[in-house]
């Protein structure tokens, strides 16, 4: 059986194995965490990310070997692609989609080169460029950690120079982007998928809600013509300027009919999950696809669909599955305070049946 190796024991991975499954793969992950729920069905190394030997340990035998969270050390992409092509066992995607992922200054530069519209932003890394920042961006602001932010993590309001300081000391002072803040009319995401040749295939748009900088609901529904075409175009310019091969998503705001892009995760990504039960072929088997060198498959939606995100509380699985067509995934994880556990997907329903599920999951995120 091929073997794919992945960097991170998450639930991102865990789906990985999930897909892979059915193609006759079999999984191989690393992860510092021991309980990491990728473990529960795939082998599991009990390492550091960055850690030559649990590396080397994680791609013997590999034929590939990918990454399901984009916090990544560099020195162990940095290692992978130095020490995997000798073993066969390529990197997919590669460093340079990590780099500019990770760093918030870069990707909003990245967006720029390549002509995706972006708010005003400045770089905040000295205390000298709190005044530069605070004149090139304007009030109200977001200030947010350039590295390591997720789930709303890692950034604040701001709506006055005055803030900016006790703000950013208040986060430690790492190095961060102060964001003009976008008072858009709805959230969107594009997700796609590069292969090895080149060819690039996108699912259709998400609506997309959060809550306490979470997504909660992902909605595929008809979205305007216009909005669609700038997102393929965005994502296209992305995944090619990068090289990237696999899964790849761009979450933009949507005000006065324009996109502007707020990130990007090189990875497959929560706003996809709807694509397990409602699209050809989900995000994960063609993320597969695509780093081992197999065709990708058909991205169309089978129909309207709808994904919310189980947060926090174990929930009423009783009920959930009482409601007809809800498709529950669960990702073996203990109850926390704003953890994700599971979403479900809804596939065709009527708007009383997602008010149904709706109002489950709003109950358990709130346990």
């Amino acid at each position: 059986m091929t073997l794919i190796a992945v960097l991170g024991g998450g639930q991102l991975g865990r789906m990985l194995a999930v897909a892979g499954h059915s193609l006759g793969f079999r999984f191989r992950f690393l992860d510092p965490d021991p309980w990491a729920c990728a473990g529960q069905i795939g082998e599991l190394v009990v390492g550091g990310y960055d850690d030559p030997t649990a590396l080397r340990r994680l791609i013997d035998g590999a034929a590939a070997v990918t990454y399901e969270f984009e916090n990544v050390p560099a020195r162990a992409a940095a290692w992978l692609e130095s020490n995997g092509p000798a073993a066969g066992v390529p990197l997919s995607p590669s460093s340079r989609s990590l780099e500019v992922a990770q760093d918030r200054l870069l990707e909003k530069q990245f967006f720029q080169e390549h002509q995706i519209g972006v708010q005003a932003f400045a770089d905040l890394s000295r205390p000298e460029d709190v005044a530069i920042a605070a004149d090139t961006v304007g009030f109200p602001a977001m200030l947010k950690s350039r590295r390591f932010g997720y789930d709303g993590k890692g950034q604040c309001r701001v709506d006055s120079a005055l803030e900016i300081d006790p703000a950013w000391q208040s986060m430690g002072r790492p190095p961060c982007i102060l964001e003009a803040f976008v008072p858009f009319e709805r959230e969107v995401s594009i997700v796609a998928v590069r292969g090895r040749d080149g060819a690039i295939r996108c699912w259709p748009v998400t609506r997309n809600v959060h809550r306490k900088g979470i997504l909660w609901r992902s909605d595929v529904v008809a979205e305007d013509d216009a909005i669609i075409r700038a997102a393929q175009r965005a994502i296209d310019r992305v995944m090619t300027g990068l090289g990237h091969v696999g899964v790849l998503a761009i979450e933009f705001f949507v005000r006065d009919g324009s996109l502007i892009a707020n990130e990007m995760a090189p990875r497959v990504h929560n706003s996809g999950h709807w694509t397990m039960n409602g699209a050809a072929t989900c995000q994960f088997e063609n993320h597969l696809r695509a780093i081992t060198g197999l065709p990708l498959g058909a991205v169309e939606a089978l129909g309207p669909a709808t994904m919310f995100n189980l947060i926090g509380g174990r929930p009423d699985l009783e009920e959930l599955l009482g409601v007809p067509g809800a498709r529950v995934h669960l990702y073996g994880k203990e109850p926390r305070a704003g953890r994700k556990l599971g979403h479900v997907n809804l596939l065709n329903a009527e708007p009383s049946t997602i008010a149904r599920v709706e109002a489950i999951c709003a109950r358990t995120n709130a346990a």
